[in-house]
């Protein structure tokens, strides 16, 4: 089969390699890939600037759809033919603290698929069946593909940050994750403004169609001005930061209304430069949103049970596996949204 391999550190080091096709050990069911979502992450592991524990060579890819084709032993209760998705966390210890409250997406020891153990950007790929979830018959796999970056935000939204009803919530970057969060945050009964730039005008679209209140591009309407007018001269009840970048970021905090709520979402990559001492004069409730976890796929499983997240509008491409990179290009120069790859392309 062909996989896409990082295949040494550094910056680069990505190809699609000829290699075997895996068999599933112990607990373990085979999953032929339908459909694998590129994440911000897998840019940052392009270019060796993420801060998660990786070994390679191996096959990236963490967010996918598939079918079992083969159980390993001592598998229950899944049998070829299932229609699945996965959480990528292949690894835990088991023991700490964060494993024992059920907080594993913190275990000091937690191994992902696509940074420590083969990942999805392949035509099959080995998954612990302890971490598979049954895709909703309503879901196809296109869709299915963005269980996982939803799940990230369903952890981000209702288990770590919390909207209610009538709240005014913010949005930064309005990309796919952003356009997720700002979905969920509308379906609890928030007015949502989403912000870009004028790089964003086509996602900025993208959001007014699935019913976003208010689409601002901060090169054209300031934000600020444009929030305070719509809460009293308050601000942003509850801020996401999905860009994961530094000025979106100060922007976020400024945005926060005093006692208001700001998540960070994106990752940046790299530090990044911000006035941590507006939070105190603000007294705002800081958070950050990292992976998710096993009640939050299940949330997650439910939401898309129901149809209340159109997570079809938040896919603008899908490219062969043969054309990786062309697809990792458009996904870095912010063309499009969610983009897939087919691995038998």
């Amino acid at each position: 089969m062909k996989g896409l391999f990082k295949t040494a550190p550094g910056d680069g080091n990505m190809e699609l390699r000829d290699t075997e096709v895996p068999k599933p050990g112990p607990g373990q069911v085979l999953v032929e890939v339908k459909a694998a979502g590129i994440c911000g992450s897998d840019l940052h592991i392009y270019h060796w600037d993420i801060a998660f524990a990786m070994r390679p060579p191996m096959i990236v890819g963490h967010e996918f759809s598939g079918v079992i084709v083969e159980n390993g032993p001592g598998v229950d209760g899944w049998k070829p033919g299932d229609r699945v998705t996965a959480e990528p966390s292949a690894i835990i210890c088991g023991e700490c603290r964060y494993c024992r409250t059920g907080a594993y997406n913190l275990c000091a020891n937690r191994r992902v698929m696509g940074y420590w153990v083969n990942g999805v950007f392949a035509e099959y790929v080995v998954v612990g069946a302890h971490r598979l979830h049954r895709l909703p018959d309503r879901t196809s796999f296109e869709e299915g593909a963005l269980t996982e970056p939803l799940a990230c935000c369903v952890h981000a939204v209702h288990e770590l940050t919390g909207v209610e009803v009538g709240d005014f919530v913010a949005v930064t970057g309005p990309g796919a994750i952003g356009l997720l969060c700002a979905q969920l945050a509308k379906a609890e009964g928030a007015e949502v403004m989403m912000i870009g730039t004028n790089a964003d005008m086509d996602r900025l679209a993208t959001a007014k169609s699935l019913g976003i209140d208010h689409c601002v591009n901060l090169e054209e309407t300031d934000p600020l001005v444009y929030a305070q007018e719509r809460t009293e001269g308050y601000g942003a009840d509850v801020v996401f930061e999905c860009a994961g970048a530094g000025p979106a970021a100060a922007l976020g905090i400024e945005l926060a209304r005093k006692q208001g709520k700001y998540t960070q979402v994106g990752l940046f990559g790299k530090p990044i430069t911000l006035n941590f001492e507006r939070i105190a004069y603000k007294e705002l409730l800081v958070t950050g949103s990292l992976s998710q976890r096993y009640t939050a796929w299940k949330r997650t499983i439910r939401i898309m049970e129901l149809g209340r997240i159109d997570l079809r509008a938040v896919i603008s491409d899908t490219f062969p596996l043969s054309r990786w990179k062309e697809a990792f290009d458009k996904f870095e120069a912010k063309k499009g949204l969610k983009i897939l790859l087919d691995p038998k392309g």
